[in-house]
């Protein structure tokens, strides 16, 4: 439950039972492992003798294998003797014969009703459905989109459709499944004749068509001989003229006896990947990464985009954060699991993704829930019938599904804290204050940390609830203020801690507006799963205030919690369930299109890497040796929309030829708690130049900064999708589009195999504009940037200082060049001008300036990118945070170094250098 992209890394192999048989000497009887798959037909098929067994293993119960008698939509024949009958007298299926042959011995088969048939189709059609999946490396029962196959009235049976339709969303990883035909579910061989399997197969067509997946027979198998009787009808030919007539011997209808073998059939079931293919023009060469795909390549993707399909489910995006000890994470998990903490940190233990939180308590890594809401009902893990986010989606349709990101809250993991709340794009930001904070010492189990207690000595006089409020307010966003831990607080505590809150609030212009505490005194779990009539009219008439107001950021509800009474828990419930969600985004929010033509068709941030097989497509082909060249990656969708087969670009990489001057840290390499994330801190002015020079190359020549890929998968919020709309969030498996990978030559001086580029956090993965595609424009990395600023103490950054920057999902080491006064005339050539003056070491220093501020005490800082180039928005917001030194106090030890305050400085990105 700790993360947004759950992953089985070794999903259940579709193994063949035959390959494996019981009660059967392996070493004596060859198996018919070398055949060719399909081979078997009538007029050569396979015998059980040729492959020594008797019986197949019992039916697993999990896995993709399923072992069916037949898939008949009608009862099958009764047989008056069979050679496999004594073998299948175990089986359910086989008693029910037996009875049945008792009492309609030598009788028509009666049709079942077109109702009864249609509903063992779709029975059929969903176990089939629930087989595939087993073989899938993520587990997902999505039937939303599930197209079952519909039985014609007048149609007795099936028809073979001529091929497959779309492909069921999460489909597309699975290995496929086995079915086993004829034999019942202890590995008895029972069989069917010829046109009962023939039947059954073209039923299995029809469910594996509906599914977008094709059926291939692996082998047909006689394993035995059958008679049965019927009613003799026959054309009396003789008389010549077309009349039926029955054989009749002293005044009864004496029957026909039929004879005919026994088969067993073995079905593999693949999903059709082909529907999904990246659309490359036929028979074209490999396009080189640093050129533009074609024109005809993209000409379906670059379309003016549709107006977004009506969501019935909302969806909304809340960052918790807050200082540590402050009870994010307890909340969160009263939320999630309706469990009231014990104060010793209870309700929080299913959020903790790894040991040394659990053992300290401290968060230090960002979590994500999620949390449904159909009308007055709370869906989450304490519901009935929820075990996944699957399930959640299920059962909060046409309501609200509020994914919550907990992030940490210690000053050692202040790099954590910011990507919680300028990553993953949240709409609204919930600031954890705990009532107890304004007291010296905690008040029992559970209780608040000072900054003392925190970071000792040189944490005193430190206000940490403080300088993450100040953040939240200087982002601009909409904000949530919970109170929590409200049982602990004395009457004193929790005036100074609303005093402080309002205070500051108030100072920046914004309205404070307090939902009345839950009244009840005694909460129960089970009173956590719906929220009451009361508590919702409270929170109604807040939004209703902020619907009336200037914006969402005018108004701040402030609420009070506690995970350990429960109060103010429903009332969380019913705020989430209610607040407004800002507009879908677009890709003119920051400037207009005068400003920034060069936008691409749609965009995604690349917020979160996974070490997974991008597509398990080698593995369902039979006979390939292709290595999986892709990736799983996690992000938010910017604007526009992909979809599973798009044809995108992923960038910026490295330049070729750079690679060999790379840090690990330029490759997205981890890097130690206490560091920034790079080896730069102190770096040479040689270094500086060496690398700031090679940043300096145009995007319009860099060459394979940008590499094709083509997308295999989608997920949004865990579940399976076809189609990833702006604003959502979600995971993408995509394939590099490498080349094609010829024989391994000895040749020494022969090239490497082509490898796919490694994807790294900050990245972004886009499909060109159309206009970009017709004059052969590349999408525009960046090497530095101008960013304005209102803030007067923003002067206390100097040039040539490094600091680090947040813009979007893009974290990096950045210089700064000047710091200016804000001049609308400004033109970008400055910026390049102000760049090439940092080469010019030999100059004797200039004589620093005095500091003014521009119009309207606006203040512009332009910055050169350290590490890599990046794909900077033009309009798009920054935070800015010193890169070292004082922080939260004077440290001067290296290890002090990465403890580090959130005082940071947010402006707005006006130029862009490539």
């Amino acid at each position: 439950m700790a993360s947004i992209f759950t992953f089985e890394p070794e999903p259940p192999r579709v193994a063949s039972p035959w390959l494996t048989p019981t009660d059967t000497p392996k070493s004596s009887t060859p198996t018919l492992q070398s055949k060719e798959r399909g081979t078997s037909s009538v007029n050569s098929p396979d015998l059980l003798s040729d492959y020594g067994v008797t019986r197949l293993e019992a039916e697993p119960q999990e896995g993709p294998t399923e072992y069916k008698l037949h898939l008949l939509l009608r009862p099958r024949r009764n047989y008056s003797s069979s050679s496999t009958g004594s073998l299948a007298s175990s089986s359910q299926q086989n008693k029910q014969q037996s009875s049945s042959q008792a009492t309609h011995e030598a009788g028509p088969i009666l049709a079942p009703s077109n109702q009864s048939r249609q509903h063992r189709l779709e029975q059929l059609t969903t176990q089939l459905l629930w087989r595939l999946q087993q073989s899938a490396p993520y587990h997902a029962s999505v039937t939303g989109d599930l197209v079952l196959p519909k039985l014609p009235e007048a149609a007795s049976s099936l028809e073979t459709p001529t091929r497959p339709g779309k492909l069921l969303a999460g489909l597309e990883e699975s290995r496929g499944a086995l079915y086993e035909i004829g034999v019942s579910d202890d590995g008895t061989f029972v069989g069917l004749t010829k046109d009962e399997m023939d039947e059954s197969l073209t039923n299995l067509k029809a469910m594996a068509a509906s599914l977008g997946c094709n059926v291939e027979v692996v082998r047909m198998v006689v394993v035995g001989d059958c008679e049965w009787q019927e009613p003799a009808v026959a054309i009396n030919n003789f008389a010549g003229r077309g009349k039926k007539r029955s054989l009749v011997s002293n005044g009864q209808m004496t029957p026909l006896r039929r004879q005919a073998q026994l088969w067993v059939a073995e079905a593999l079931i693949t999903p059709d990947l082909s529907s999904r293919k990246h659309q490359m023009p036929v028979g074209s060469p490999f396009i080189p990464n640093n050129e533009p795909l074609p024109l005809t390549s993209m000409s379906a993707q670059i379309e003016e985009y549709p107006e977004r399909i009506h969501e019935t489910t909302e969806q909304l995006r809340i960052t918790l954060t807050g200082p540590t000890t402050s009870g994010k994470s307890s909340l969160l998990g009263t939320l999630t699991t309706a469990t009231l903490d014990n104060g010793r940190g209870k309700s929080r233990l299913s959020l903790l993704k790894h040991r040394h939180e659990i053992a300290s308590g401290v968060t230090s890594s960002v979590t994500q829930e999620l949390i449904g809401y159909s009308r007055h009902e709370v869906v989450n893990f304490a519901s009935g019938n929820v075990s996944s986010w699957t399930d959640i989606h299920a059962s909060a349709e046409d309501g609200r599904l509020v994914l919550v990101c907990d992030s940490a809250g210690h000053p050692r993991y202040r790099r954590t804290t910011v990507r919680g709340l300028v990553g993953w794009a949240p709409h609204w930001t919930a600031l954890c204050i705990a009532a107890d904070d304004s007291e010296n010492a905690p008040s029992g189990a559970g209780g608040t940390s000072s900054a003392q207690d925190i970071l000792g000595t040189a944490g005193a006089g430190i206000d940490l609830a403080k300088a993450h409020l100040e953040l939240c307010l200087k982002l601009d966003k909409p904000l949530v203020i919970v109170i929590t831990k409200l049982d602990l607080a004395s009457k004193a505590s929790l005036r100074q801690t609303l005093s402080k809150i309002l205070t500051a609030v108030k100072g920046l212009g914004r309205v404070p507006a307090i939902i009345p505490p839950d009244q009840s005194k005694t909460v129960v779990e089970s009173d956590l799963s719906s929220i009451p009539e009361s508590d919702g009219v409270a929170v109604q008439r807040t939004i209703d205030q902020m619907t009336n107001s200037y914006g969402l950021t005018s108004i701040v509800p402030i609420i009070m919690t506690s995970a350990a009474k429960g109060t103010g828990i429903r009332s969380m419930h019913a705020l989430l369930s209610r607040l407004p969600i800002p507009p879908t985004p677009t890709s003119h929010d920051y400037s207009g299109p005068v400003l920034n033509p060069e936008q691409p068709a749609c965009l995604f941030h690349i917020e979160d890497i996974f070490g997974v097989p991008a597509s398990h497509e080698p593995l369902t082909i039979k006979g390939t040796a292709t290595v999986d060249s892709g990736v799983v990656i996690a992000g938010h969708m910017r604007f526009g929309r992909l979809s599973v087969g798009d044809t995108v670009v992923i960038g910026p990489f490295p330049a070729e030829g750079d690679e060999e001057d790379s840090s690990p840290t330029k490759f997205g390499a981890r890097s130690s708690p206490n560091s920034f994330g790079t080896s730069l801190g102190h770096p040479s002015t040689t270094e500086l130049s060496r690398i700031a020079s090679r940043n300096m190359v145009s995007a319009s020549v860099a060459k394979g900064e940008w590499h094709h890929a083509h997308i295999v998968s989608l997920r949004n919020l865990r579940l399976p999708i076809h189609s990833l709309e702006a604003g959502q969030v979600g995971t993408i498996g995509i394939v590099f589009d490498l080349p094609d990978e010829k024989e391994v030559s000895n040749d020494p001086f022969e090239r490497p195999r082509p490898t796919a580029p490694r994807v790294r956090k900050g990245m972004v993965v886009a499909i060109p504009s159309r206009h970009m595609v017709e004059t052969g424009h590349t999408l525009q990395a960046a090497s530095g940037f101008t960013a304005s600023f209102e803030d007067g103490d923003v002067n206390s950054v100097t040039p040539g200082s490094l600091v680090v920057v947040y813009i979007a999902s893009v974290r990096a080491t950045a210089r700064v060049l000047r710091v200016s006064p804000h001049d609308d005339q400004d033109t970008v050539a400055r910026l390049a001008d102000d760049m090439d003056d940092i080469f010019s070491l030999d100059k004797p220093p200039e004589k620093e300036e005095p500091l003014i501020f521009g119009s309207d005490g606006v203040t512009d800082l332009t910055f050169e990118l350290i590490t890599n180039r990046e794909w900077i928005e033009l309009g798009s917001q920054i935070l800015v945070m010193p890169g070292g030194g004082h922080g939260l106090y004077y440290g001067s030890e290296r290890g002090e170094k990465g403890v580090a305050g959130l005082e940071g400085f947010v402006g707005k990105v006006i130029e862009v250098v490539d």
